[in-house]
């Protein structure tokens, strides 16, 4: 029998999330909630035999699964609420913007034992488990270092303008919602990385910012750069570019995969026209493995937290 699950935060990843449940057999969306009254109806064009109760309490309390997309804030009171029912718990990203609450959230997470995951999408991709399998194998040879270039003509993107927190410095911005999901990957592939430098630009004291520079390394001395900005017309560029001695690896747009061994780029992973989808359906595959006590590649609670302790830091500088 399918599992129910309650959807909380109906804006673009909760209507994302929407989408790709409607053909997931194994959850059944039977609630869901958000305080707007646009995000319910567009939400309801999508899962219309959902009810939305009065509280997003309400809507936890009538579930086995709970998925978490509203803000960061009220994120954190929903996920220790659903924990203390111990209901499985899938959050989105970033963990949070307040580190010390982030904290307290994981210690409550990991005391309550609920089965908890985050989505960082690229965590059960193809193309990261191509770079692993090429490390692990040595074909790439020795890692030499990692860089993240991210750019837009405008922030928010045009398809994100109803979601209006994510041009404010307090909670959103290009580092937190795109920076983050790079930085997740760079560890899964070098390690830990500690912060030695950062420079950001912010346009005023309230609006997110527009530029970010950065360099972290991780505990052998091998470097993350990191280059951000936003302005001017161009496409949205979006890479994470892996070094190796003898095999490079560009991972563009979150799952095309290419590979250079010192001259030009060959393609090993087209993601197809359904990418988005299918992304999140290997999501909810190894969530469904995470809840039945089984090994899965789903970021941990503790991943998203030491990703948000850097992304934090460098925004903070």
């Amino acid at each position: 029998m399918s599992k129910t699950i309650a959807v909380i935060g109906l804006g673009i990843m909760g209507q994302r999330m929407l989408q790709a449940l409607d053909s997931y057999a194994a959850f059944e969306v039977t609630h869901m909630w958000d305080p707007s009254e646009a995000a319910q109806k567009a939400a309801l064009a999508i899962a219309p035999d959902a009810a939305i109760p009065a509280t997003a309490e309400a809507a936890i309390d009538a579930v086995d699964l709970v998925y978490l997309a509203c803000p960061p804030a009220p994120r954190h009171l929903y996920a220790k609420y659903a924990a203390d029912l111990d209901k499985p718990l899938f959050l989105e990203k970033p963990l949070g913007t307040d580190v010390l609450a982030s904290r307290e959230l994981v210690r409550h997470l990991d005391a309550a034992k609920v089965p908890t995951a985050v989505n960082f999408v690229q965590a059960t991709g193809e193309p990261l488990a191509h770079i692993q399998s090429a490390q692990s194998a040595g074909e790439m040879g020795a890692l030499t270092g990692i860089d993240i270039f991210v750019s837009y003509a405008q922030w928010p993107r045009a398809w994100q303008v109803k979601a209006d927190w994510l041009r404010f410095r307090a909670e959103g911005g290009m580092t937190r919602e795109v920076i983050s999901h790079f930085l997740f990957f760079a560890e899964r592939v070098m390690g830990p990385v500690e912060l030695e430098w950062a420079h950001v630009d912010y346009p005023d004291d309230e609006l997110c910012e527009t530029d970010l520079a950065a360099r972290l390394t991780n505990q052998n001395g091998i470097k993350l750069n990191i280059f951000a900005s936003v302005g001017g017309a161009q496409p949205d560029r979006q890479e994470i570019f892996v070094k190796g001695e003898n095999q490079s690896f560009s991972v563009r747009q979150f799952s095309e995969l290419w590979v250079t061994r010192g001259g030009e780029f060959t393609q090993l992973v087209d993601p197809g026209a359904n990418a988005r989808i299918d992304g999140l359906h290997a999501q909810l595959d190894h969530f469904a493995r995470l809840i039945e006590g089984k090994d899965h590649l789903l970021a941990t609670p503790q991943e998203a937290l030491s990703v948000q302790e850097k992304i934090e830091a460098m925004l903070g500088v």
